[in-house]
């Protein structure tokens, strides 16, 4: 399983065309083969600060995104709606059985 966490400081300006764009991607990101989830978080603590979090069955389909129209689109209008550079942490996990 692979776990991406990206952190997005958004204009506060360009909040909405932002939040517009996501709900976007991740509706599309979730029809996807190999996604688990993908979800956008609300930082509570520092203002216009998110954070995609992505989980992935493997890292082919981690590829196979990266390629999609859908996130490409988003790439490619990031930058305009970003107030800081963004930060992209990944993770190799495996979900635990806590019963």
């Amino acid at each position: 399983m692979i776990i991406t966490l990206a952190h997005l400081q958004i204009q506060s300006s360009k909040e909405e065309a932002f939040l517009a764009a996501a709900k976007l991607l991740t509706a599309a990101s979730k029809q996807e083969e190999g996604n688990v989830s993908y979800d956008l978080k609300k930082d509570t603590e520092q203002t216009n600060m998110f954070t995609m979090v992505e989980i992935w069955s493997d890292m082919d389909a981690v590829e196979r995104h990266n390629e999609s129209a859908h996130f490409k689109a988003f790439a490619e209008q990031a930058p305009a709606f970003l107030a800081a550079p963004l930060s992209i942490q990944m993770f190799k996990g495996e979900e635990l059985n806590m019963s």
